[in-house]
């Protein structure tokens, strides 16, 4: 008889990821998307993307393997995405890419706004008022091409005949660009560009003719009396001008004009927001449900979360209400870093708090979705804590890390807002780990601050927010607190304790 047992019993499905990628030269870690399945390297400015060298990559679960027949390269050419099939059991596609930021600007005398940098193209145009002379334009700054290339001919300092328009070579890593440079006269000697309200604070932009006696001038929609800007609050740079209004009302509507030689835009109205403070700020709201304490009434909405659930799947909640707050009543929030789980079975919970939801477990490990709906722009925030620093204990499974037990344990509280289209879903498990990334794109302002010793006296910190846009409204707020900064990589040290109270957004500077 021939075999009379069929074995259709499926294979487990546990998804090969990439878990580090380092090259030379990078400018920030790779950023490794597991359900994209995607790694983009951030590369310097003067990197040859044509002869990338690799340095290191791990793959795991460590049953994982690249695909028979393909193989990672000593030397990269990322030019091109690099398409690797990783192998367990199925087959997952990953590409692997790089990004490399170049800092461009071209500048001329006399020039009115900033120039328009069009890298597809390889075009610059640069403004000068009617008056001026195109046979003889001096130009003050110029780099198009990343740093160490060869330009051919090297314009700054000089004077050019841009008449017609003038073509310069780029040469990078034997490669050689060639761009073309536009200098056109313009009959606008002073333009205004953008006015973006905040809530006290708002920002004008305009274009001038460099060198000129130019400012800002604003005022209420209601009021008669323009306000001059006061000099220390503009910033020029070339034929760009920027300033920046404090100390405005909230909802309220207003007008600004910009001007140069005597010159003045048409108004410009804006208005700025509201104000607005975050509920539970100083965490005074708890209710317990079973063994997992909640910083929330038991009849209210949530708007802050911890990882008590996936504590307490081992253990106790580790982020639980203490009465020892700053002003001695009420309570405050405490955040203990624990290992849970019994003898050395388990890992370490960091004690944390963050706004948004705990999603679910996936194991031993936590899926949170984190930020609430937020459209105001702060330019600050402010609050109380007090930290226990114990030495690290705990190192988790990533090489990184392998060497930091006894280190101190660092306490992190930090502060983004950004336009994602829904709550950011982290993840801690390794194998398809996702966590924050402040340098994301979506990521339009951050703050933060670290403890990494002990600190026994409620002390208030100040965290100002470092904006990338000032038009962008963002759509989710996220506020975290950790005792221990690397606790999604289950790293700390058990016993590190981290109070805070009184968390408060300000929105004026």
């Amino acid at each position: 008889m021939t075999g009379c047992i069929k074995n259709d019993l499926p294979y487990p499905r546990i998804q090969a990821n990439f878990s580090s990628f380092v090259v030379e030269q990078m400018a920030s870690p790779a950023i490794i998307d597991t359900v994209a399945q995607t790694v983009t390297l951030p590369m310097a400015e003067e990197a040859d993307l044509g002869h990338v060298r690799v340095e290191s990559y791990e793959i795991s679960p460590l049953q994982a393997t690249i695909a028979p027949g393909q193989s990672i390269p000593t030397e990269l050419d990322l030019n091109s995405p690099l398409k690797i099939d990783l192998s367990l059991y199925q087959t997952y596609k990953w590409t692997i890419s790089a990004t490399q930021k170049i800092e461009r600007f071209f500048t001329v005398e006399g020039q009115i706004g900033a120039s328009v940098i069009d890298v597809p193209q390889r075009r610059v145009v640069a403004h000068v008022p009617e008056s001026a002379d195109l046979s003889s334009i001096k130009v003050l700054t110029s780099k198009l091409g990343p740093r160490g290339c060869t330009v051919n001919p090297d314009l700054t300092g000089t004077d050019v005949n841009f008449t017609s328009p003038v073509k310069i070579n780029i040469t990078n890593h034997g490669e050689t660009e060639t761009w073309t440079i536009y200098v056109e006269p313009t009959d606008a000697t002073v333009t205004m560009t953008a006015a973006d309200g905040w809530s006290r604070v708002a920002w004008l932009y305009a274009n001038v003719e460099a060198g000129s006696e130019s400012g800002f001038e604003y005022r209420r929609a209601s009021d008669l009396d323009w306000i001059s800007v006061p000099t220390e609050w503009i910033t020029a740079n070339g034929g760009s001008l920027r300033a920046r209004l404090t100390g405005l009302s909230p909802e309220t509507d207003y007008v600004a004009r910009a001007f140069s030689n005597g010159d003045y835009t048409a108004d410009m109205p804006f208005s700025t927001q509201g104000e607005a403070q975050m509920p539970n700020s100083n965490f005074s709201q708890w209710w317990k449900d079973g063994a997992v304490w909640n910083p929330w009434p038991a009849d209210g909405m949530s708007f802050w979360d911890t990882g008590n659930k996936g504590a307490a799947t081992l253990g106790q909640s580790n982020s639980i209400p203490t009465d020892a707050t700053l002003t001695g009543t009420g309570q405050c929030a405490e955040l203990q870093s624990k290992f849970v789980g019994i003898a050395s079975i388990g890992k370490l919970a960091a004690g944390n708090i963050f706004t948004g939801e705990y999603y679910k477990t996936d194991g031993t490990n936590g899926i949170l979705h984190m930020g609430r709906p937020w459209k105001l722009r702060p330019t600050r925030m402010t609050g109380y804590m007090h930290y226990t620093s114990a030495p690290i204990s705990s190192v988790g499974s990533d090489p990184e890390f392998r060497d930091w037990r006894n280190r101190p344990d660092t306490a992190n509280i930090f502060i983004l807002l950004a336009d994602w289209p829904e709550p950011f879903e982290v993840r801690t498990n390794p194998k398809n780990r996702q966590l924050i990334d402040p340098d994301s794109p979506e990521v339009i302002a951050y703050g933060s601050v670290q403890y990494g010793e002990t600190i026994e006296q409620w002390t208030k910190f100040d965290i100002e927010l470092n904006y990338r846009s000032t038009s962008r409204v963002p759509n989710y707020i996220l506020v975290v607190a950790s005792a221990s900064k690397y606790g999604d990589y289950f790293v700390g040290g058990n016993g590190s304790v981290l109070y805070i109270d009184n968390f408060k957004l300000e929105y004026d500077y």
